[in-house]
């Protein structure tokens, strides 16, 4: 094919960017005054009490639950980091990293009878792909910075 208009090299940033861009939808769709006041972290907890897996359950309880103002804070800023980290392409192996734990865990917090394993899976495979093609090499603050 001659006439591919962007390389693969390209492509991958392109897939990068878009990743970013669904983080920070994360964040924009999110009702800020509820989930800060631990209405997201409430209805986890929910989702987790039911959960199959103790493991899940237990870890829940110990981790999240005691503090879910704190939990609520962490969750939306991580997804508002990864967002602009992404599209940027600034400590883009980072948020790729951290991205696919975050889409880890909540796939595997919904795993059982949950509408959203689809758009986590898919993510996670993005974000695993944007790691192994060095999607920062292109268009990308670390390459114009020299990192990575």
């Amino acid at each position: 094919m001659d006439a591919i208009w962007l390389s693969g090299a390209e492509w991958v940033a392109v897939l990068r960017i878009g990743l970013g861009l669904w983080w920070l939808e994360s964040w924009r769709h999110k009702d800020k005054k509820t989930w800060f006041a631990g209405g997201g972290i409430a209805w986890a907890a929910d989702v987790a009490a039911k959960h199959r897996w103790e493991a899940v359950r237990s870890g829940f309880e110990v981790v999240v639950k005691p503090r879910p103002r704190t939990m609520a804070y962490v969750v939306a800023y991580a997804e508002l980091a990864l967002g602009l980290g992404l599209v940027a392409g600034l400590l883009t192996p980072v948020a790729l990293i951290g991205g696919l734990i975050l889409n880890l865990l909540y796939l595997l917090l919904m795993i059982h009878d949950w509408a959203e394993q689809g758009q986590n899976a898919m993510m996670a495979l993005i974000s695993m792909v944007a790691l192994f093609a060095v999607s920062w090499q292109t268009w990308s603050l670390d390459h114009a910075i020299g990192w990575f």
